[in-house]
């Protein structure tokens, strides 16, 4: 096993790598630049090692990670999720020092970051994929003609990177024109390649991915599925272990898909194959290669610590388990606590959290990198917590989210909890009747009133004396 293992990441997935890493016994090191000289993954890591004033600089500068992972001795790097994650230039830079890199070696990693690459494979191996989506785009007349050729609507994409970002959804060629150029722009802004392409738009349909594990044994399972269907423009803000729609028919076939596009990849690590359900039609979508934000309720259904599993293949151990092994117990879900403003256009809500107090009880999970005091940067994005809960029955986790929810006080910031209480309390969705469409099509949902108990009333009473005494 590792010896020491550097963090090529921040946050509450830095602190997640950290837990695994106590558990097993092998010491981590943390990295950080001027905006998170006081955070949490700082605090509790073994070693810590400043990289930079610049708050993103450092994070994304790979040949200085791999420099300083050898300097400190460590023999393993792990990129948690989003910055090197998926870049295989880290990962060869790795191989390239003698350090193991905590995910699929360089050469899979740019064969799935790729998804034109990626749904060429998956076709040729007989897994299903969305019409189009198999040639980059030279220009928008061309997407055009490739649009009219499978019909609208199509889905405009960047042909790397992830995490929603940089897709449009075009209804005809009019916002297909519209959308070219801030596609193109978005897509070399995030990811640094201006290459797009189009498949056909699968609506009223659930996004569904699957967590595998494989080892360079030749050992290859699947965790079950989860469920990402409650979204806003593409970005995932609730997940569900397992599907509550899918028939036990629909659940092996999704599982035996996504093993095979795993063996097809070649993968090593942990690694998680997307998916559009419509009815009895499944449609690959991407393969991404890394953790995923949304671990977490498969953690919570199957008892596998993926990121535990992560480390002990990256150094070259069989999986723990074998597929006959893995069972799903009762249901568990997934709330992303964003610091934003759901009913102001989902607007950040940057600043200092003032209160925090974290939800407890049975089935009840909060994985974060927040405290009372901690000032939110507005660097990295605007999650600050992962709410996870967990019950037997649907109906008991859907109670114990709410419950969690109320338990919950974040105070100094806006956040999106009662927006997901307003989502657990509809009864479609209690019904498990939703898709990816689900908040499009109930706008009520921001309706929603903030409650306020006493104590909050009283804390903003008072701040409002002491701002006017000029305290």
């Amino acid at each position: 096993m590792f010896r020491k293992l550097l963090i090529a990441n921040r946050g509450e997935i830095a602190v997640r790598i950290e837990r695994a890493c106590a558990e097993i016994g092998i010491r981590s090191v943390a990295i950080y630049t001027e905006p998170d000289r006081f955070a949490l993954h700082v605090k509790r890591a073994d070693e810590a090692y400043f990289i930079g004033d610049d708050p993103l600089a450092g994070y994304l500068d790979a040949r200085r990670l791999v420099d300083l992972a050898r300097e400190t001795g460590c023999d393993a790097v792990h990129p948690g999720y989003g910055f090197l994650a998926e870049s295989a230039e880290f990962a060869a830079l790795c191989a390239e020092a003698g350090i193991a890199f905590i995910g699929p070696d360089a050469k899979v990693i740019a064969r799935m970051t790729d998804k034109i690459t990626s749904k060429r494979l998956m076709r040729e191996a007989g897994v299903p994929v969305t019409l189009g989506g198999l040639v980059e785009l030279s220009s928008c007349e061309e997407a055009l003609i490739q649009a009219e050729d499978i019909g609208y609507p199509v889905m405009l994409k960047p042909s790397t990177g992830g995490g929603g970002r940089g897709i449009r959804r075009c209804e005809s060629p009019a916002q297909l024109r519209h959308a070219w150029q801030r596609v193109i722009a978005e897509a070399n802004n995030a990811f640094g390649s201006e290459a797009v392409f189009l498949e056909k738009c699968i609506v009223d349909a659930q996004h569904i991915e699957v967590q595998v594990l494989a080892d360079r044994h030749g050992g290859v399972i699947h965790l079950f599925e989860r469920d990402c269907s409650i979204q806003r423009h593409t970005r995932k803000l609730l997940e569900i272990a397992p599907c509550p729609r899918l028939t036990p028919e629909q659940r092996a076939y999704v599982g035996t898909l996504a093993v095979r596009a795993a063996q097809v990849a070649g993968y090593e690590n942990a690694g998680t194959v997307e998916f559009l359900v419509r009815g009895n039609e499944i449609y690959f979508m991407e393969m991404n290669s890394r953790i995923q934000v949304e671990h977490t309720v498969t953690e919570a259904v199957t008892g596998v610590d993926i990121v535990r599993e992560q480390i002990r293949i990256a150094a070259g151990h069989k999986l723990s388990f074998r597929q006959e092994d893995i069972r799903h117990h009762g249901y568990a879900l997934e709330f992303r606590i964003n610091a934003e403003d759901p009913r102001n256009d989902f607007l950040p809500s940057f600043g200092r959290i003032t209160r925090y107090y974290a939800p407890g009880g049975p089935g009840v999970r909060t994985d974060t990198a927040i405290y009372t005091g901690y000032q939110i940067p507005p660097y990295f994005g605007t999650l600050c917590l992962k709410l996870i809960v967990w019950g037997m029955t649907w109906d008991e986790t859907l109670n114990r989210g709410i419950r969690a929810l109320n338990d919950m006080r974040l105070q100094g910031i806006k956040t999106n909890a009662p927006l997901f209480e307003a989502i657990l309390r509809h009864p479609d969705f209690r019904r498990g009747d939703f898709d990816t469409g689900f908040l499009t099509a109930h706008p009520e949902l921001l309706n929603y009133s903030v409650k306020r108990n006493p104590e909050e009333v009283a804390l903003v009473i008072a701040a409002a004396i002491a701002a006017h005494a000029g305290l």
